[in-house]
C-alpha cells in the first residue's frame, strides 16, 4: 500500500494557500468530527476575525433514516451570521460528496451566505453527487475495500490512515 502525506504539512500547505481568500466577510465552518479538527488548525492559521463554527449534518444526511444518529453525536454551532458571508467549509476527506451536500443544506437553514468555497484535507475517488473541492491538499488513490480515515492521537497530532471498509 502507498505511503500516506503527512496530514499536518497538508494543513500547512492548505493554510498558505487560503491566505489569499481571507477577507473582511470571511468565516470558517468546519464538519464534525475530522472537518473539525482542520478547521482548528485552519482558523488559527488564518487569524480570521469570525469564532470558527462547527458543523453535526447527522440530521440532514440522505441516509438518516436508515443509519440513525451517531454514537457520540455533536452539536452544530455557528456563532455569527451566516447570511452575506464567504464561507470557507472545510471537511476531512471528500469521497462521494453526500456529506457536503448535507452540509450546504444545513448551512442554509442559517442564512444565505455570499458563497461556500469547499476545503478538504484530502480527496479521493467515488464522487456520487457533482462536488468538487476548490482547495484540497492532496488527491489520495485509495485501495479497493479500504477508507480513508483521519485520526488525532491524544497530543493533537493529525494523521491519514487506510482502514477496511465496513
Amino acid at each position: 500500500m502507498a505511503s500516506l502525506p503527512d496530514a499536518e504539512q497538508l494543513c500547512e500547505r492548505l493554510a498558505r494557500e487560503l491566505a489569499a481568500r481571507v477577507g473582511p466577510s470571511c468565516a470558517m465552518i468546519g464538519i464534525h468530527t475530522g472537518g473539525a479538527w482542520v478547521a482548528e488548525r485552519l482558523h488559527a492559521a488564518l487569524g480570521l476575525k469570525e469564532p470558527l463554527g462547527l458543523l453535526d449534518i447527522a440530521f440532514y444526511r440522505d441516509d438518516y433514516t436508515k443509519q440513525g444518529l451517531a454514537k457520540d453525536p455533536k452539536r452544530s454551532k455557528i456563532p455569527f451570521a451566516v447570511e452575506g458571508k464567504d464561507l470557507l467549509l472545510v471537511d476531512d476527506v471528500l469521497h462521494t460528496g453526500r456529506t457536503v451536500r448535507a452540509a450546504i443544506n444545513e448551512l442554509f437553514d442559517y442564512g444565505r451566505p455570499a458563497s461556500i468555497v469547499l476545503v478538504v484535507l484530502a480527496e479521493r475517488d467515488g464522487r456520487q453527487l457533482p462536488i468538487c473541492a476548490q482547495h484540497a491538499g492532496a488527491r489520495i488513490e485509495v485501495p479497493a475495500g479500504m477508507r480513508l480515515r483521519l485520526k488525532r492521537d491524544d497530543q493533537g497530532r493529525l494523521r491519514l490512515e487506510f482502514v477496511h471498509a465496513a
